[in-house]
């Protein structure tokens, strides 16, 4: 199925990474040829009332909560991203309680093929969102990487596929298969340090299934060598050019964690690319 609806959730402070986020979430939609939906929300904060005095210099320039100015600079910016590529837009905001906002925006995110999430490097309340989205919405996310966003392209020639020959992991390529079909370059990757005739034959089983879809992709193992395997994912993206990452998230049989161990945190934490991700 094509991505013709696309959502991205508008939340935290306007910086300057958070706004170039923005405006390269809003050329990937343009790039798809779909439609992008923004949904704001600021924090509904019970604020204790404070008595002043006159000569108190708080009391001055008290002109509203901050929020409301961030949350306006964070539509503002998607409005004009969006005005620039020239696509189908609409935006919302809202006001609601903090311990809410993830679970709304998982409940937008249902009503879309995918779902842009801005990422900030290590930062809890992100990843709190993005694990949320992943297990309540239903539908696949990008992740956007504040950090790298300026080294982002729109268009994904290069992609990865990291396969740990799991159920999530094919989910994930087949939430992607629009991505793939339109890449130059596909490869799937799996991490391991004993390449065993199973292995082999799983991933040459995923390039010919691939194949029928009209990917034309390669297969091939990268050695561990002691390091976390989201590192070694990350690191081998960064020197082969790669423009996204396509993965499952959270395996939980003993199996999946023995082999995969905690790439989907580390991952989330600080993503290397675009990260195409599904649970």
């Amino acid at each position: 199925m094509p991505i013709k609806d696309v959502f991205l959730p508008l939340i935290g402070q306007p910086a300057g990474p958070t706004l170039a986020a923005i405006e390269k979430c809003v050329s990937v939609a343009a790039a798809l040829g779909a439609r992008i939906n923004a949904l704001a929300l600021e924090e509904e904060v019970f604020a204790r009332p404070k008595v002043l005095l006159p000569e108190d210099p708080g009391a001055a320039g008290a002109d509203g909560p901050a929020g409301a100015a961030d949350l306006q600079n964070l539509l503002n910016a998607f409005t004009d991203a969006a005005s620039r590529a020239g696509i189908r837009a609409e935006s919302r905001s809202g006001k609601v309680p903090p311990d809410q906002i993830a679970s709304i925006l998982a409940e937008h995110a249902r009503f879309s093929d995918l779902t842009l999430v801005p990422v900030k490097p290590h930062d809890s309340r992100t990843e709190h969102i993005i694990e949320t989205l992943l297990f309540e919405s239903g539908r696949p996310l990008l992740l956007c990487p504040e950090q790298r966003v300026e080294a982002l392209r729109p268009e994904f020639e290069n992609v990865m596929i990291a396969w740990d020959h799991s159920a999530r992991a094919a989910r994930a390529i087949g939430d992607a298969l629009p991505v793939l079909q339109a890449a130059a370059s596909v490869r799937v990757v799996t991490v391991t340090d004993d390449r065993t005739d199973a292995l082999v034959q799983s991933g040459a089983s995923l390039v010919d299934h691939l194949r029928e879809h009209g990917v034309y992709a390669s297969f091939e193992t990268v050695g561990g060598g002691g390091s976390s395997i989201g590192k070694v994912l990350g690191g081998w993206a960064n020197s082969n050019a790669m423009d996204a990452i396509v993965m499952g998230a959270y395996h939980h049989s003993r199996l999946n964690e023995i082999v995969w161990g905690g790439v989907t945190k580390t991952v989330i934490g600080q993503p290397p690319c675009w990260v195409m991700i599904s649970h």
